[in-house]
């Protein structure tokens, strides 16, 4: 209900606080706490992200500008940076990673009816990681290279909406196929997944789980053709094909026949051959679920251009998992709040009017309606997009 509050207070509403209470208790997030408890904690971070703050100094000179408004916003009081800090790297970074959990669960299921472009009835997921440097003096516990630090993101993207449906942060060093093993495999789902994840006893699990996978045959991978399947060329399809591999430990680890489609974009007159466990979709749609994998490409890239996770308040590693996270549960906060209001906006232009108007007190929708055009004309024009209308 509006009654008057902040644009800020309004979106916070969206917020499960039950089950937030649930996992601080779960945790011991809220014991010996005397000030920014967990539930405020969340609110100063989504704040800082929304409105995209560069420090905690940042923060706390922002909200000690906005004194009146601070309850509003359901702090209590000004929030100092040294308090802001500790709570980042004392208090446990997964109240925030299981608060996201819930948060996508809820999202999955609004976005659950869209239209992913293709005539199918599979839940279709983009798996890919994405790599954010660090500074290795700075961030030691981060170790990648020599000379260098990470940490990674892999995720694991519903192609509906988009929603990570998974997301697991590591160091640089953890490979992209590992990540096939913390995975909970759903029968008939596909997944899309680059030739990083080529790791054929993984990629049987998925087989034996009922599940599929799609990816992009390695040059060196050795086999022999079991049969030929007719294809219509016009499609872009140059052959499809049921493979067997022939080395030694891939054959062992993989002992079924495979699907083998070589496809020609037209687009890029690029030549990509592609390897699938599905034998009933055409071919000229396993190109075209390939094509979706752009889907969590995007999804990083605009994660890193819109929220806080390439720069870091603190450089320990709960600090760090703790700003992720929060950011993750602002982007999944965003989409839920556009699909149950319906919003017509795409997230860029919501999380914009956030920035700018945080403390006004107009109604969430209104905001929207009113201000909208001149977003739109204020976007710069390579701005990244997600939930387009």
């Amino acid at each position: 209900m509006y009654s008057g509050r902040t644009l800020f207070s309004q979106v916070m509403d969206f917020v499960p606080w039950t089950s937030l209470d649930r996992i601080v208790v779960k945790y011991g997030g809220d014991i010996g706490v005397r000030t920014l408890r967990c539930t405020e904690h969340f609110r100063v971070m989504g704040f800082a992200q929304i409105t995209y703050r560069e420090s905690l100094r940042d923060i706390e000179a922002c909200l000690g500008l906005q004194p009146s408004k601070l309850y509003g916003m359901g702090l209590r009081g000004p929030v100092a940076k040294s308090t802001l800090a500790d709570a980042n790297e004392l208090r446990d970074w997964r109240i925030w990673s299981d608060l996201a959990a819930v948060l996508i669960k809820r999202a999955r299921k609004l976005y659950m009816e869209d239209d992913i472009g293709l005539d199918l009835v599979n839940t279709v997921y983009a798996l890919d990681s994405t790599t954010i440097d660090l500074c290795l003096s700075l961030f030691p516990w981060a170790d990648f290279r020599s000379t260098k630090a990470a940490v990674k993101m892999h995720t694991l993207l519903d192609l509906r909406g988009p929603i990570p449906s998974f997301i697991h942060v590591s160091n640089g060093k953890m490979g992209d196929a590992l990540a096939l093993d913390l995975i909970t495999l759903e029968a008939g789902a596909i997944y899309v997944m680059d030739r990083g994840y080529i790791d054929f006893r993984r990629l049987y699990a998925i087989h034996q789980a009922g599940a599929f996978f799609v990816t992009r045959t390695k040059n060196n991978m050795k086999y022999h053709r079991v049969y030929s399947h007719a294809v219509d060329k016009t499609t872009g399809v140059g052959a499809d094909q049921s493979i067997a591999l022939d080395g030694f430990y891939t054959k062992r680890d993989y002992p079924q026949h495979l699907r083998r489609v070589s496809f020609c974009d037209p687009e890029t007159s690029k030549r990509l051959v592609f390897l699938t466990n599905n034998f009933v979709l055409p071919a000229a749609t396993i190109a075209a679920l390939y094509k979706k994998r752009w889907a969590v490409e995007l999804f990083f890239k605009w994660i890193k251009q819109n929220l806080r996770i390439k720069h870091f308040y603190r450089t320990s590693e709960n600090a760090v998992k703790t700003q992720i996270w929060i950011a993750v549960c602002v982007y999944v906060l965003a989409a839920i709040i556009k699909k149950e209001l319906a919003l017509e906006v795409s997230l860029y232009t919501f999380l914009q009017i956030l920035s700018v108007h945080s403390f006004e007190k107009t109604q969430l929708v209104r905001a929207f309606l009113d201000t909208e055009e001149d977003f739109a004309l204020s976007s710069p024009p390579n701005q990244l997009t997600l939930f387009d209308n």
